[in-house]
């Protein structure tokens, strides 16, 4: 049986596929990768598994009622229709949804995690489309960094800078003496970078970083939250409290390291003053403090004031997990850490300072390169309304209703057509009956899948999406040090096309296909398109050499600025290289979010009692806090139908005696599926298999 190695590319990592009888049969992870994903594992299974969307479907009362609001959206059959039957439906009911609305009624949803791929991204092929046709309504920021991403444009100027420019691991490797990780920096997240990663070197830079003699100290209910790289300390609290421990570890006028702190932050940190007042102006706190006992996050007071020495004394990083700012509030975690970087005086240093993702996504710390990746170009956007993404089911079920958002006043659309590709909202939705709920609401709901996920049963008209290995495109990332030629493997199953050729078949049917694209290439191994998007890209392939990239693989490029460190010209040079905030400088007090006059955010950072907490009233009949972080064996139920099997690992994985995605703590004695990985009383989270 001859078998053949195909290269290709996924957002947990680069592999090649070994293809036999036109099946994948196994997956082998990228030569140059020291610490491959295990998420690899789930693709074998998934290709061929029989939850596979094969053709064409319809709601059975979409097709017999016509559109309109419905609440039996999720629980009717479906209808197989032909290709051509399908394409002509939904062209009609767009035709008539833009011309009684325009783009203003149409909501172009996608969460774009279903490829890696550059080209057969699935957001920007909708949303080119959309744009085609009139514009639609999108949605901004996102469910994994929502807050973070509005909060820290008003207190250093650039949500961007300090996520695509943080601190390289290298240099961390090399100066961090001192680790505080504000919810852990969870490996398994760090296997999972937009547009793929060819190496995961988190693992090995924490290793090295502990072999050298750095500190880490984890402040997260949950153990399993950080690698367990020996010596590693744990503070346990409990959940809901580490903005509070944010507070409390801030050096104030009477701590030893009061003077020395007041002195760098106030160089560049306005409001700095003001922050140490507020929080030193806390007598329950202080008492608390002063007489030793726990308070509000359960940590003993003489452990943060010994923790907050340590800081002050050594090179310290504090490191905020996304998933300190996924709640009531989160906005003040994020803001907190900052503050408390900037009383240690240390941010623009080598391993000093802050940062916010280490643990979250696994870009975060690999250094960019200059030239950008290469990327699907979108037509002209039309000018339509826009909603942060987590508000989807508001948006839905309060057509017409004013709401605040960062200091402005918006209105909700009145959507009438949803159209979902590349993503699954039941996954990021914080709140799954309302979001059905939501769902009922508009007259049409279109989805394009692979898999029959909650919104896939949830649409009217589905359509089956190919999955990567079933087309061709390119893979890559600005953060990671190579191109991938993702070449096809196995043929379309079932009926499925690429979202790119569903969207040609729409706009010829609609009559703006020329306005679409220019058309397919003539050969199927590398298409036209694809040839344009490698040029457009990073120091990619000239015209004449891309035969030979497309059939190499994979084309290492130079690695980026191993010696990056966050606000260093900054630090050097204040007045120089000032930051996009009003002052040009750290705004720890913010005049713009105080001249908003929320109640819920003030303008400064403080801790605020969320609504559920485990120090609520509510505790004394719900004694249980579940903290649901994310998955370890998919990416937001992406390939959840996959098994995952053994990837090959090589003699790295026989010797690692803890190797990614396991859980060694024994499962909570109440429930088999619960896992007692806790650190803190009351707090249990799902099993991680």
């Amino acid at each position: 049986m001859t078998r053949n190695l195909v290269p290709h590319s996924s957002h947990w990592g680069a592999f090649e596929a070994e293809v036999a009888d036109g099946t994948v049969v196994a997956i082998r992870p990228y030569r140059n990768d020291p610490d491959p994903s295990p998420l690899l594992g789930n693709i074998v299974d998934s290709l061929r598994h029989p939850a596979r969307v094969t053709q064409p479907m319809i709601r059975a009362g979409w097709l017999d009622r016509g559109p309109g609001a419905d609440p039996r959206r999720g629980a009717e059959p479906f209808v197989p229709v032909s290709w051509p039957t399908a394409v002509d439906l939904l062209a009609g009911e767009l035709r008539r949804v833009y011309a009684e609305t325009g783009g203003a009624g149409v909501y172009g949803g996608s969460y774009g995690w279903s490829s890696a791929g550059r080209f057969h991204h699935a957001q920007s092929q909708l949303h080119r489309f959309l744009n085609c046709l009139g514009g639609y309504v999108r949605g901004e920021h996102s469910y994994s960094n929502g807050a973070q991403s509005v909060i820290m444009p008003h207190v250093v100027g650039s949500m961007r800078e300090f996520l695509d420019r943080a601190t390289a691991w290298s240099v961390l490797e090399r100066h961090t003496e001192l680790f505080i990780c504000f919810g852990g920096i969870p490996l398994k997240n760090t296997m999972v970078s937009p547009g793929g990663a060819s190496r995961h070197p988190a693992r090995d830079h924490l290793r090295a970083a502990r072999a050298r003699g750095a500190e880490f100290v984890l402040v997260s209910p949950l153990r399993d939250d950080s690698a367990r790289v020996r010596g590693r300390r744990v503070a346990p609290h409990r959940p809901g409290q580490r903005r509070r421990g944010h507070a409390r570890a801030s050096p104030t006028p009477s701590s030893p390291s009061g003077s020395t702190t007041a002195t760098s932050s106030s160089a560049t940190a306005p409001g700095s003053t003001a922050s140490r007042a507020t929080c030193s102006a806390r007598p329950t706190a202080v008492r608390r403090r002063r007489s030793g006992r726990r308070g509000l996050s359960e940590i003993p007071a003489s452990t943060i004031r010994a923790l907050a020495r340590r800081m002050a004394a050594k090179r310290t990083l504090i490191n905020v997990n996304y998933s300190l700012q996924r709640v009531e509030h989160g906005e003040q975690a994020p803001w907190l850490a900052v503050t408390l970087a900037a009383m240690l005086g240390q941010i623009g240093l080598p391993g000093g300072g802050f940062g916010q993702g280490y643990g979250s996504l696994g870009y975060v710390g690999r250094a960019p390169f200059a030239s950008a990746r290469p990327r699907c170009r979108r037509a002209r956007t039309r000018s339509a309304p826009s909603f942060p993404f987590a508000r989807l089911a508001d948006m839905l079920l309060q057509p017409g209703e004013a709401f605040d958002f960062d200091g402005t006043r918006l209105t909700y659309p009145d959507i009438r057509l949803v159209y979902w590709c590349g993503g699954n909202p039941f996954h990021h939705h914080q709140h799954l009956a309302r979001l059905r709920r939501a769902l009922a609401r508009p007259a049409t709901i279109v989805v394009h899948e692979s898999f029959w996920t909650p919104m896939a049963r949830h649409a009217d008209i589905v359509l089956p999406a190919t999955m990567t290995l079933e087309r061709n495109d390119i893979g890559g990332s600005p953060h990671d040090a190579c191109l991938i030629a993702m070449r096809q493997a196995v043929e379309p199953w079932g009926e499925a096309r690429s979202d790119f050729a569903i969207f040609a078949d729409l706009a010829a049917a609609l009559g703006r296909r020329r306005a679409l694209h220019r058309g397919p290439g003539r050969d199927g191994v590398a298409p036209a398109p694809l040839r344009r998007l490698a040029r457009r890209g990073r120091p990619s392939p000239r015209r004449r050499r891309f035969d030979e990239f497309w059939a190499a693989g994979f084309l290492e490029m130079p690695e980026g600025d191993e010696d990056l460190v966050l606000f260093k010209q900054f630090r050097a040079d204040p007045e120089g290289a000032p930051l996009g905030t009003p002052s040009g400088r750290i705004e720890i007090f913010s005049a713009t979010i105080d001249g908003f006059g929320y109640e819920d955010c003030p303008g400064h950072p403080t801790w605020l009692p969320p609504t559920e907490w485990l120090g609520a009233e509510l505790a004394g009949r719900f004694p249980l806090h579940l903290v649901a972080n994310n998955p370890t064996a998919r990416l937001h139920s992406q390939l959840d139908v996959g098994g995952v099997q053994p990837v090959d690992q090589g003699a790295r994985a026989r010797a690692d005696p803890d190797p990614p995605g396991r859980c060694r703590g024994p499962r909570h004695p109440r429930a088999a599926t619960w896992c007692a990985c806790s650190t803190t009383a009351g707090a249990v989270s799902p099993a991680p298999w």
